[in-house]
C-alpha cells in the first residue's frame, strides 16, 4: 500500500480523497492556489503546499509544478480527483515516468477513450449498442452531409475530444450544417485544441443513464449498476439517483455483461463511467467513457455499500476485485443526489463570495460532501460546487422525502445557491412520478429563463 499520496485537486474531491486515505492509514499532501490557501482540504491533509496563483492554468492545470510538489513530499501515489487533470494522458505520462503510481486508468486507455470516436468503435466491436452515425472523424462538410442525410435529420455534431456540453450542436435542417459546423469546431479548437468533430443521431428529449464500472490489474471488471443524470442544464448534471427506475433488472444485466466485455478488450483500470442515451423505447445507446471518478459517485456508494475513492486507491496499489469486494455488488434502496452550486437559481449567474451563515442538514439517510465552512469563501475563479447533498431511503419515495426535508434545512448565507431550484424539482409532479428527460427544466420552464 502506498505511504503518502498528492491530491491534484481541490474542494470536496480533495477532503474525499483525505478521508478514504485517512481510513486506509495512509499520509496526503494537499496542493492548494493562493486563491485557496485558507480551503479546508490545507487544514486536513497531512502536509499542504502551494503551486501557483489563482488562475487554475498556472497552479492546478500546471503539471510541472505538481509533479514537483509530489517530489519535494516524496509523495509515491498521485490522485487526481474530477475535473482538471483527471483526464489528461499527458499528465498520467508524465506521473509514471516521475516514479508516480496515476490512481486512474492507464495512459493510453485515457487517451483512447478520449477520443470519442474510438471509444464508440471500440464499444461497438465489443457488442454495446451505440447510436447511428460517422464512423469516426468527419473529414469534411460533404462527408458531414452525406451521413446526415444517411442516418436522417436531426443530428447531432460532437467534438471528439469534448466535454461538458462544449463543441456540440444540434443540427435540425440541412442549411444548418454548413454552420454548424464551423461553430462547433471553432468552439472545440478553443476548449481543447482539437477542432475534429463526428456526428451521431440525436435522440430527442433522451434519458441520460451512466454505469459505474471498476477494474483492477489482473483483468477483472465490477460494474455497480446505473445512476439517472438526465435532470441538465446545458448538458451540465443537477441531479443524479440511483438505480434508475426506467433500467429493469434483465436491461441492467444485459449492458453489464457487454460493458465486462468491451473493457476487458480495451485493459480498463481503475475507476470509470460509461454514459449512455435512452430513447423513448427504453433503449440504450452508448455516448462516451469518462476514464475517472464522478462527482455523482456518492449515489453508487450509497445503494452498494462500497466506498469507490478507497476502491480506487486499493485497485491502484495492485489489489485484485475479489480482496476489495469480497462479496457479490447489490443494489440496495435508492439515492439521490442534488448539486448545489453557487448561483442564482432562476438566472444561473455566478455568486461567487463569503458565505456568511451555514447549517449543513443531517438526519437519518443524509449525506454532505463539501468543503465550505462559516465565514469561507467560494472564489470566481474555479467550478461554482458548494456542496454534493445525498439522500439514501429504502425506496424512491423515502429518497425523495428526505431530499426534501435536508434541503428546507440547508442554510447557506451571503450568495445565491442553487437550493431553491432543486426544492421546486423535487415538488413537480413529473419528479415524483420519474417522468424524466434531459429536457425537463426546460419543460417546466426553468430552461426558458436560463435563456
Amino acid at each position: 500500500m502506498f505511504e503518502k499520496i498528492l491530491i491534484a485537486n481541490r474542494g470536496e474531491i480533495a477532503l474525499r480523497v483525505i478521508c478514504a486515505c485517512k481510513d486506509l492509514g495512509i499520509k496526503t499532501v494537499a496542493v492548494y492556489s493562493e486563491a485557496d490557501r485558507y480551503s479546508l482540504h490545507t487544514r486536513f491533509a497531512d502536509e499542504a503546499i502551494c503551486i501557483g496563483p489563482a488562475k487554475s492554468s498556472r497552479s492546478y492545470l500546471d503539471i510541472p509544478s505538481v509533479i514537483s510538489a509530489a517530489e519535494i513530499t516524496n509523495a509515491d501515489a498521485v490522485h487526481p480527483g474530477y475535473g482538471f487533470l483527471s483526464e489528461n494522458a499527458d499528465f498520467a505520462e508524465v506521473c509514471e515516468t516521475s516514479g508516480l503510481t496515476f490512481i486512474g486508468p492507464r495512459p493510453e486507455v485515457i487517451r483512447r477513450m478520449g477520443l470519442k470516436q474510438i471509444a464508440r468503435a471500440s464499444m461497438e466491436e465489443a457488442g454495446v449498442p451505440i447510436l447511428p452515425g460517422s464512423k469516426g472523424i468527419l473529414k469534411s462538410l460533404d462527408e458531414a452531409q452525406e451521413i446526415a442525410t444517411e442516418i436522417g435529420f436531426p443530428v447531432m455534431l460532437k467534438a471528439s475530444a469534448g466535454g461538458g456540453g462544449r463543441g456540440m450542436r444540434v443540427v435540425r435542417e440541412e442549411r444548418e450544417l454548413a454552420s454548424l459546423l464551423a461553430q462547433a469546431q471553432s468552439e472545440a479548437s478553443a476548449a481543447f485544441s482539437c477542432g475534429d468533430m463526428y456526428m451521431e443521431k440525436l435522440v430527442e428529449n433522451p434519458r441520460h443513464i451512466e454505469f459505474q464500472v471498476l477494474g483492477d490489474q489482473h483483468g477483472n471488471i465490477e460494474i455497480f449498476g446505473e445512476r439517472e443524470c438526465s435532470i441538465q442544464r446545458r448538458h451540465q448534471k443537477l441531479i443524479e439517483e440511483a438505480p434508475s427506475i426506467a433500467v429493469s433488472p434483465e436491461l441492467r444485466c444485459r449492458i453489464s455483461e457487454g460493458l465486462k466485455n468491451a473493457l476487458k478488450q480495451i485493459g480498463y483500470t481503475n475507476a470509470g463511467t460509461v454514459e449512455f442515451l435512452m430513447d423513448q423505447g427504453g433503449n440504450l445507446y452508448f455516448i462516451e467513457v469518462n476514464a475517472r471518478i464522478q462527482v455523482e459517485h456518492p449515489v453508487t456508494e450509497m445503494i452498494t455499500g462500497v466506498d469507490l475513492v478507497k476502491s480506487q486507491i486499493r485497485v491502484a496499489a495492485g489489489e485484485r476485485l475479489d480482496q476489495i469486494l469480497r462479496e457479490r455488488v447489490t443494489l440496495r434502496g435508492h439515492a439521490i443526489e442534488c448539486r448545489v452550486n453557487a448561483e442564482h437559481p432562476e438566472t444561473f449567474t455566478p455568486s461567487p463570495g463569503r458565505i456568511t451563515g451555514l447549517n449543513l442538514p443531517g438526519g437519518a439517510g443524509i449525506r454532505v460532501d463539501t468543503a465550505a465552512y462559516q465565514d469561507g469563501v467560494i472564489p470566481p475563479y474555479y467550478d461554482s460546487l458548494v456542496a454534493k447533498l445525498i439522500a439514501w431511503g429504502g425506496d424512491r419515495n423515502e429518497a425523495i422525502a428526505r431530499m426534501r426535508r435536508a434541503l428546507e434545512m440547508f442554510v447557506v448565507e451571503g450568495i445565491y445557491t442553487s437550493i431553491p431550484l432543486h426544492e421546486r424539482i423535487l415538488s413537480h409532479p413529473d419528479f415524483v412520478e420519474g417522468k424524466l428527460d434531459t429536457g425537463f427544466l426546460t419543460r417546466i420552464g426553468v430552461g426558458e429563463k436560463a435563456k
